[in-house]
């Protein structure tokens, strides 16, 4: 017996390390808590869902082998989300090259009403229409609540250009919604 083993005292060789079965109830309890936020990102991130479920599946498949690893990490959750925009732009790299860019015809007209309904699908394509850096940062904005701070952490960029990014990449999507982009009328109120 060594000295540290008698004392009670833990060095970095005499902690224990996390048995397969602890690990593998980690790893299930954070597929539980944050499964669902990463298929909505998914979700935005390529605009298909069965694409998105592909993505999550491939994403926890990659951080199920490391998972160890990732959970020693400081921010396991940011880590994951790593390995999901990267995945992501990946996907996005191949299909760019295999497929020429369609144009969307089947926007709804400006008169119909039924049209206008589905304006979260709306955004979704106009997000689609995107460039992928800058459709990344705005996913990992206002869908993951990141500040610019982690955003720059988690894409390896400075912050200064997730600002000009999410700039840029919301003046594209007002540009798509005029409607919305303004301010909307005050209803006139009755004076006292």
């Amino acid at each position: 017996m060594d000295l540290a083993t008698e004392h009670g005292v833990r060095t970095a060789h005499s902690e224990p390390r996390p048995t397969e079965s602890e690990a593998e109830n980690d790893f299930h309890g954070f597929v539980v808590a944050r499964s669902a936020a990463l298929f909505r990102g998914a979700l935005v991130l390529t605009g298909n869902r069965e694409t998105a479920e592909d993505l999550v599946q491939e994403t926890l498949e990659r951080a199920c082998r490391k998972w160890r690893t990732i959970a020693a990490k400081d921010a396991p959750d940011a880590y994951v989300r790593r390995i999901m925009v990267n995945l992501a732009n990946d996907r996005w790299r191949r299909f760019r090259r295999t497929v020429p860019h369609q144009d969307g015809g089947d926007r709804a007209a400006s008169g119909d009403q039924y049209g206008q309904v589905d304006t979260r699908d709306q955004l979704v394509r106009a997000l689609q229409g995107l460039p992928m850096r800058m459709r990344t940062v705005v996913v990992l904005r206002y869908f993951h609540d990141l500040s610019d701070a982690e955003i720059a952490a988690d894409l390896r960029i400075s912050p200064s250009t997730v600002r000009s990014q999410l700039a840029r990449g919301i003046d594209k999507l007002r540009g798509q919604f005029p409607a919305l982009s303004s301010p909307s009328p005050q209803q006139p109120t009755e004076g006292i």
